[in-house]
C-alpha cells in the first residue's frame, strides 16, 4: 500500500522544505512533520512529548502512573444546559 502524501500548492513551500531537507539531511517528509509539530507545540501551548520525559528525568521522577495521573484530574461533564 502506498504512503499517504501531502499536497502544497505553495511553490514557495515546497522550495523551502526541499532546502531545508538537503541543508539537514532529512527527508521531506521528516522535515515537514518536524515544523507541523513545532508550529503546533508554540500555537497550542503543548509541551512536546520529547520535551515533557526529558523533564520528568531532569527531575528524577520515574515510573510514573499516567494513567493514574489522568485519572485523578478527570471531572464528569454535566452535560448541556438546556
Amino acid at each position: 500500500m502506498a504512503e499517504p502524501q501531502l499536497s502544497v500548492r505553495s511553490a514557495r513551500a515546497r522550495d523551502l522544505a526541499h532546502r531545508l531537507a538537503r541543508r539537514e539531511r532529512r527527508t521531506v517528509a521528516d522535515v515537514v512533520e518536524r515544523a507541523l509539530e513545532s508550529y503546533e507545540a508554540r500555537e497550542t501551548g503543548r509541551e512536546p512529548a520529547a520535551a515533557f520525559y526529558a523533564r520528568l528525568a531532569a527531575n528524577g521522577v520515574e515510573g510514573v502512573d499516567l494513567d493514574a495521573a489522568i485519572r485523578a484530574a478527570r471531572r464528569p461533564h454535566r452535560g448541556p444546559e438546556i
